[in-house]
């Protein structure tokens, strides 16, 4: 591991902080933290932890010793001062004296001694930080260094490495203990420069910024290269088992998957996780391991992760193309299993929990498929994509590991105790689900007009948007905005779709709604108009819709969940418009497709839902379009686009709200919302 340590860019840290009020030992300290946090092998997702003692003083008060430690909340990577709250340092040296300190005594006493009361809460590793007494300490759950220590003779290894540069602290829960034990092993050993933290992580520290960083990557080098040795005297770490010839497809495989990790609430609600995926040779030689059902199952490479991935992944057979069906039965029994073991090691650790735990959901948060990789599972594609960061991971710790001796966590009864451990659950929050949380939409027609206010209402909402437009650049400005995908697709072309499609599958799992409002208007007398322009019109504003539908459906029923169809249908269908005949034919179709779909598919709980709008700005109704329309029905523009019953003109952003709501009514389906200010003529019977 190489340092990005820079003289020029710690004194531009320095000097930039400076400007803002902060003080040259907390610059630095921002500065090596990043260091630190922005590479992946020594820090993800909240891990780790930085510190520095320094002097500080609150608004109005006294200057005195504190300790800068990282704040609950703020990830390494791209921390900042305020996520480095300070403690007042004299009260925590006092602790150490106690024999024992409740984990709620302890972050009541750290939040009380805060320099600013609207600091987040310091990181559970406070402690330790204080009673070391070093100004600058740098804590990370460096990979090699975990595959060093998760094994059995994980003490000697270490020992071998570091010899008396580094001391060893047995495992301990994070907290009061452990601090405590770090103390006592330091005051053993006051001449060493790190602290290894077996199956946990590693501690250095220094008098300056630069050392305590250049120690750790000075001794997680070594462990890196001690790993290397051993590597090169095994050709292979895994011994590979037999696949199928033909291993399915990705985007055949995630949506059996996705649906079969979802919980069924009743009556057809289900709560979906988001997928991601990951594969590269470390992976498929991992998960095609004769032995991955063991040595998956052992544990994870550090404890922190168990909160985000439990202690174990699933594994499911390795799916063969042309038998789908043979998979999706084995998917479902390695999922009913999974669920009664975790259920059953809950049962187990929680009788001797006190207080007992309330039990969370027993669906995992890895899956592993020999044959094709490994995905993350999550609430949100970032929660999945942060569980498969961390399930890479573990295959490449374990991988070390293995290659080194043989892969050993920490035992099941402690993994239960950090999963539940309610200063560890607080870190993923629990704030209320967004309503359409967990669910995947695509909307055609997304990167301009109704379909681009439809991806931003969704996204508002909480749902994985993915914009289709014939446009790629279009979509992938709305997809941008939102947070989303943005692809390609020309509703007119079957391989476009089923591409497009198929990409869906593959980024997030499946599909659960889809708003199929890609369209354009052809104008014609139809007793005159060409044949090519109503064969122009069905081919975009029916056969598209009904295209798309067919690509959405299979999805659909391969998640076995139910799905979403929405359609964008206009009051044309019921209310045609003079010379409007080639677009109003199309969409009248298009409203009893949906019907149709509401009647074949209904069953599989699927719902089909319409909204009619009508005089819409957007690139379908232009200011061109707007012009002959208000021509041909003799009145002025602006009476045209507010010539409804309410007088008053409808907006993109009114359809997209219409379509949310269809969206969320989970009883409702072959039924058209209007939205047009109230017309008549164009009201339903």
């Amino acid at each position: 591991m190489k340092s990005r340590w820079s003289d020029k860019a710690a004194k531009e840290a320095v000097a930039r902080y400076g400007a803002a009020g902060v003080n040259e030992d907390l610059a630095l300290r921002v500065y090596t933290t990043r260091l630190l946090g922005q590479e992946p092998k020594l820090v993800l997702h909240g891990g780790g932890n930085t510190s520095v003692k320094t002097r500080m003083s609150p608004r109005g008060g006294q200057e005195t010793d504190v300790l800068c430690v990282k704040g609950s909340g703020w990830d390494m990577g791209n921390i900042e001062p305020q996520g480095l709250p300070a403690v007042r340092l004299e009260p925590l040296l006092k602790l150490s004296g106690l024999k024992s300190l409740s984990d709620e005594d302890m972050v009541n006493f750290q939040r009380i001694n805060l320099l600013d009361a609207s600091s987040p809460n310091p990181s559970v590793e406070t402690l330790l930080h204080a009673f070391l007494p070093h100004k600058f300490i740098d804590h990370s759950h460096a990979n090699a260094i975990l595959s060093l220590t998760d094994q059995p003779e994980g003490a000697k290894h270490a020992e071998a490495v570091f010899k008396n540069r580094l001391a060893l602290v047995p495992y301990i829960m994070p907290g009061f203990a452990l601090a405590k034990k770090a103390k006592q092993v330091f005051e053993a050993n006051p001449k060493v420069q790190g602290l290894v933290l077996l199956k946990h992580g590693l501690f250095t520290f220094g008098a300056t910024a630069e050392e305590a960083y250049e120690r750790h990557i000075r001794f997680v080098s070594m462990a890196e290269r001690y790993l290397a040795q051993a590597r090169k005297k095994k050709s292979r770490v895994f011994v590979p088992a037999r696949q199928p010839r033909n291993i399915a497809s990705l985007e055949d495989v995630a949506p059996i998957l996705r649906g079969a990790v979802a919980i069924h609430r009743g009556e057809g609600v289900f709560k979906r996780m988001v997928m991601d995926f990951r594969t590269s040779a470390e992976i498929l030689a991992y998960v095609n391991a004769r032995d991955v059902a063991h040595i998956s199952q052992v544990g994870t490479v550090t404890p922190d992760h168990v909160i985000r991935i439990k202690g174990w992944p699933l594994l499911v057979p390795a799916p063969e193309a042309g038998k789908l069906d043979v998979f999706a039965k084995g998917v479902e029994k390695a999922v009913e299993r999974y669920a009664k073991g975790y259920q059953a090691y809950v049962l187990k650790h929680n009788a001797k929990a006190n207080p007992k735990k309330t039990p969370l959901d027993s669906m995992p948060r890895v899956v592993l498929v020999p044959g094709l990789g490994l995905f993350g599972l999550g609430a949100s594609k970032k929660e999945a994509s942060i569980a498969a960061d961390l399930a890479e991971t573990a295959v490449s710790v374990i991988t070390d590991a293995q290659a080194l001796g043989k892969f050993e966590s920490i035992p099941k009864a402690k993994l239960f105790d950090m999963e539940y451990w309610s200063l560890e659950q607080a870190k993923l929050g629990k704030g209320a689900e967004k309503p359409l949380a967990r669910q995947i939409v695509a909307v055609t027609g997304g990167g301009s007009g109704i379909g681009a206010a439809v991806a931003r209402t969704f996204a508002k909402a909480g749902a994985e948007v993915v914009v289709l437009d014939v446009n790629p650049k279009a979509a992938q400005d709305v997809a941008k905005e939102v947070k989303g995908l943005g692809l390609a697709c020309d509703v007119t072309d079957k391989a476009s779709i089923q591409a497009a499609f198929a990409q869906i599958a593959r980024t997030y799992g499946g599909l659960d709604i889809l708003v199929s409002n890609a369209g354009a208007a052809w104008q014609g007398r139809i007793g005159t108009v060409d044949e090519s322009v109503l064969q122009k019109s069905f081919e975009l504003n029916f056969w598209g819709h009904q295209r798309v539908s067919q690509a959405a459906v299979a999805l659909f029923r391969a998640q076995g969940t139910g799905g979403c169809l929405l359609y964008n249908t206009s009051k044309q269908a019921v209310n045609p418009g003079r010379d409007f005949g080639p677009y109003g034919l199309a969409k009248a179709a298009t409203l009893f497709l949906m019907r149709q779909y509401a009647l074949d598919h209904g069953r599989e709980g699927i719902r089909a839902n319409a909204v009619n709008a009508d005089r819409i700005r957007s690139g379908l109704l232009t200011d061109t379009m707007i012009a002959a329309r208000s021509k041909a029905r003799g009145v002025s523009q602006n009476d045209y686009m507010a010539g409804n019953l309410l007088g008053r003109e409808v907006s993109a952003q009114d359809v997209a709200q219409a379509f949310l709501d269809l969206a969320l009514a989970s009883k409702t389906s072959a039924c058209v919302v209007t939205v047009d200010g109230g017309n008549i003529e164009a009201a339903l019977r």
